[in-house]
């Protein structure tokens, strides 16, 4: 089965890392050993996945400087970048629409996901839908809950305003259409989080539950838990267990 390309957002400022991100992208910031960006690509291609766009922004070039064309990773990488100001989540991926001709994957820069990617990818092509968030019962235990579900359609997805029966999370990983993005205007800022609701009040955005939790370098506390895990053990990960 070939997998779709890979949209990763790796354009933000990641103030929350500051001030380690005053001087480096947060691709770039060290966990286990190594570069953020090494443990998302090698665990991409661990599941199949060997061609990817990394949309950059906020000291894009040192990112570009790192990976190059991603030969040294074994897989096909390209950078495209968003210009003088950020375009956003959603704008970016509009951006990366020059690299894409089908279906894909977007995944946020500071997302380590061990998930089934071929299996959401097949879930997605038995449907006829635009787009598809995966899912994760969080009930507020890793990060605050965002999502509505029931009997597997999405309700309801905000990150700003929440409700008690919100006991799922926006995962972290996407899948769509590029007709989704191709009707933003180009250079201009959207976000991913309107593009998802939208969708939502169309009744056009499928729900993929994945069971294996996820990890993130967002925040200082998500970056030492990944940063311990990955230093113990880079490999577990990779075996497709469930640490």
């Amino acid at each position: 089965m070939k997998l779709y390309p890979v949209v990763i957002l790796a354009g933000g400022i990641a103030t929350r890392l500051r001030p380690i991100t005053e001087k480096i992208p947060k691709a770039l910031v060290e966990v286990g050993g190594k570069p953020f960006i090494d443990h998302q690509l090698n665990l991409l291609k661990s599941h199949g996945i060997h061609s990817v766009i990394i949309s950059a922004w906020y000291k894009g070039e040192m990112i570009r400087e790192y990976v190059g064309d991603g030969r040294r990773f074994g897989m096909d990488v390209q950078l495209v970048f968003d210009g003088e100001t950020p375009l956003g989540t959603g704008g970016a991926v509009r951006q990366a629409l020059t690299q894409l001709d089908g279906p894909f994957f977007v995944l946020y820069g500071d997302s380590y996901l061990p998930c089934d990617y071929a299996d959401i990818q097949a879930f997605f092509d038995r449907q006829a839908q635009p787009g598809l968030m995966t899912v994760y019962r969080n009930r507020g235990k890793w990060d605050t809950s965002n999502v509505e579900m029931v009997d597997g359609q999405i309700l309801s997805y905000d990150k700003k305003k929440h409700n008690p029966r919100m006991e799922f999370i926006d995962y972290g990983l996407g899948l769509f259409r590029p007709e989704i993005f191709a009707s933003l205007p180009e250079g201009m800022p959207a976000d991913l989080a309107e593009i998802y609701q939208k969708l939502v009040a169309d009744r056009s955005l499928l729900a993929y539950e994945v069971e294996q939790r996820f990890y993130e370098i967002g925040s200082f506390e998500g970056l030492h838990e990944l940063d311990r895990l990955l230093a113990n053990d880079s490999d577990q990960f990779l075996r497709k267990g469930k640490p």
